[in-house]
Order: structure tokens, then C-alpha cells, then sequence
């Protein structure tokens, strides 16, 4: 079985390739399959969505976060601080963003939350690099959703959470290795359809 390195290597390489037509046409669909998933676990009332803002080459979320807040849900977004941890920023399409001082991303400027804000959140759209159909996920290595995700259940918050990843990396069951430090995720939300991964 590959490392997960390994295996995030060759997706990021892929993804390398894409174009921006796709990455556009990506966006689009992962906006609807996302706002299926956030009707579905939302029981269709408005509600609260933690998402992050894909950047690069990553699955476009822009369309998907404006999506959801244009439906009426508030979006939170995440700001990475040390050792690991993630505060929340609600997002408005007047929202500006900054280079992250931890992570290589793009991160919101706004008025900081800590896990309390989860507590009314409907469901977390995670990034991924790759899952699989067991529900193993590859994130972009620096752990910080794992972190974030075991914090809730130790706080007995169990947001459902979906991963966002292209089509082609959603891979067959058993092809991630997993780690005890490892959180599942049910869901991926791809640019043509929504997978129940477990």
C-alpha cells in the first residue's frame, strides 16, 4: 500500500494539471453536491456551515461557501493559530482575506471563535487530498482537522463532517493507510455526486 505521502503526491500532481475550465466547471458542481449534503443534514432550515476557502489547485469552495450563505445559512471559515488549532470566522461576500502565518492557505479576517461556535453547526466541509470508501481521508498533512475533529467528539459535539475532493480521489476501500490519530469522515462531496463513504 502506498505512504500517504505517496499518495498525496500523486494527487496533488494531477491536480497540478487541471485547467482553469475545469476547475471552474469543479467549483460549480461542488456547490451543488455540497448544498444537497448541507439540505440533507440541516433537515432544509437554514443553519451554520463550517467550509474552508480552497486555494491553488485545490476543489474550488468559493462557489459553494457563496452558495450556502446566499440559501441563508451563515458560513464559518477557519483561521489556523498554533499548535495545531483552528478559530472560525464568519464570512460575508464583503470578507477579506490574508496569507496564514501557520498554514499555506488563505485565511478570513474577521472576529476569531473557538470550538463554542460549532455547537449549532449544521455540518464541516473538510479538505482532503484523497478518501477512501472506508472513510479514511488525507488531508494536506499538517493535521490540523484531525486535531479539530477528535476535540469535538471529546466534546461530545459530533458535527457531521464531508470531505471535499475531486472525482477521481475517492478511492476503493482499504487504500489509505489510517493511524489511530486518524477521524473518519462519512461523506465526500465530489464535482458529479455526493459518496457515502461508510
Amino acid at each position: 500500500m502506498p505512504s500517504k505521502e505517496e499518495i498525496r503526491s500523486t494527487h496533488r500532481l494531477r491536480r497540478a494539471a487541471l485547467s482553469a475550465a475545469g476547475l471552474e466547471a469543479a467549483g460549480a458542481g461542488i456547490a451543488r453536491h455540497g448544498l444537497q449534503w448541507a439540505t440533507m443534514v440541516a433537515g432544509g432550515e437554514r443553519s451554520i456551515f463550517a467550509v474552508y476557502l480552497g486555494v491553488g489547485f485545490e476543489p474550488p469552495t468559493l462557489p459553494l461557501i457563496a452558495a450556502l450563505h446566499a440559501t441563508g445559512h451563515r458560513v464559518l471559515l477557519p483561521v489556523c493559530g498554533p499548535d495545531r488549532t483552528l478559530s472560525w470566522v464568519y464570512w460575508t461576500p464583503a470578507t477579506r482575506f490574508v496569507r496564514s502565518s501557520y498554514a499555506p492557505i488563505e485565511e478570513p479576517v474577521g472576529e476569531q471563535h473557538g470550538t463554542e461556535a460549532m455547537r449549532e453547526a449544521a455540518g464541516i466541509f473538510a479538505p482532503a487530498t484523497a478518501v477512501d470508501l472506508s472513510g479514511n481521508r488525507i488531508g494536506q498533512g499538517g493535521g490540523y482537522y484531525d486535531k479539530f475533529l477528535a476535540g469535538l467528539e471529546a466534546e461530545g459535539l459530533p458535527v457531521p463532517a464531508a470531505a471535499v475532493v475531486f472525482d477521481d480521489e475517492v478511492l476503493p476501500a482499504g487504500s489509505i493507510p489510517a493511524e489511530p490519530f486518524d477521524r473518519k469522515i462519512p461523506v465526500a462531496v465530489t464535482p458529479s455526486r455526493l459518496t457515502k463513504l461508510m
